[in-house]
């Protein structure tokens, strides 16, 4: 009887012990393209207070911060320094193969849009990759594993054979999308080739020194672009949070459908850049564009880096990728 009574007293215990508090700080991060809107409207609309107020939870303080390549956000979400990243395809695929079945599992929150990304340059003689030599050199967001690092790869690839994928590579380096604007724009330096985002290559691309070598849609198609990640012990930790943090991610794409001026302001303000509005808001009426959370085309990237040995393991759908919230959703 002893015995019964203790074990009803620690379930009594228990039932009046509350449940570990979810976390009262979410530090988001981004990169300097137009594939994340959605952060930026969800900072200027203060939409996660919103949405996390209808799911029951105190306030929540909101950090942001910037990073130039996924190599760098990586390596601070597995710090814990931050605790929502974001990049293209292959960061997401990178982490989660390195981490897969470990304590520091990484998977996609969701997907964020989809756009066209251009590799331009401004040698007159280089109409494509065929025609690039030891004297171009190509600038992009982060070297092996940026979007754009993969693409010119998989460009490589079509070209001159599977062996041959990382025929291109020894040309290019790492540097910010406006750092490699304004070199571009600039000339004469060290590099005449930059692979970067929207709306950064609409803007070189108004010199008329410089055009267009080479389109993702040429290589790869329509596919997300712009993508979310967090790590497992953020996702189980903090289940009204996450719930939270996708409904305002949601709000966001609909008011960037809607409201795109409005959007174009956002995204000026916060990057502190000189930006032409009207050009701006000329790509986001572009159809290429898309703002929405469903991943589309996820296992094009992941069978070309798995082929490629970028990573190890070859997720079996894009629902390996992905964490269950959003299995609901019709992606590919």
């Amino acid at each position: 009887m002893l015995i019964v009574r203790w074990i009803l007293a620690l379930a009594a215990l228990a039932a009046f012990t509350p449940a570990r508090a979810e976390v009262t700080e979410v530090r988001f991060a981004q990169q300097f393209s137009m594939g994340y809107l959605q952060f930026d409207v969800m900072k200027h609309q203060d939409l996660l207070a919103k949405h996390v107020a209808a799911v029951g939870l105190p306030e929540v303080k909101v950090t942001w911060v910037t990073f130039s390549g996924p190599d760098m956000m990586n390596d601070a979400l597995l710090s814990d320094s931050i605790d929502i990243a974001s990049g293209g395809m292959p960061g997401l695929l990178t982490i989660w193969a390195k981490t897969k079945g470990t304590a520091q599992e990484v998977r996609g929150v969701a997907a964020m849009s989809q756009q066209p990304l251009l590799l331009n340059s401004r040698n007159p003689a280089v109409r494509s990759v065929r025609d690039f030599t030891d004297k171009d050199r190509i600038a992009m967001p982060a070297v092996k594993v940026s979007a754009q690092a993969v693409l010119l790869e998989m460009a490589a690839a079509r070209e001159w054979g599977d062996a041959a994928y990382d025929r291109l590579d020894k040309l290019t380096f790492s540097l910010s999308p406006p750092d490699a604007t304004s070199g571009l724009l600039a000339g004469g330096g060290d590099f005449n080739a930059a692979f970067t985002v929207p709306p950064f290559q609409a803007m070189q691309l108004r010199n008329p020194a410089i055009h267009t070598v080479l389109s993702s849609d040429e290589v790869i198609g329509p596919s997300s672009g712009g993508t979310a990640w967090t790590t497992k012990r953020f996702h189980d930790a903090n289940p009204k949070l996450y719930r939270a943090i996708l409904d305002a991610m949601q709000e966001a794409s609909e008011f960037i459908a809607e409201h795109p001026k409005e959007t174009v302001t956002y995204y000026a303000e916060d990057t502190k850049m000189k930006i032409d509005t009207d050009m701006m808001e000329g790509l986001l009426a572009d159809p290429r564009f898309k703002y929405d959370l469903t991943p589309v085309a996820t296992m094009r990237w992941a069978d070309f880096m798995f082929l490629v040995h970028r990573i190890k393991v070859l997720p079996k759908t894009w629902m390996d990728l992905f964490w269950p919230e959003i299995y609901d959703r019709g992606g590919s």
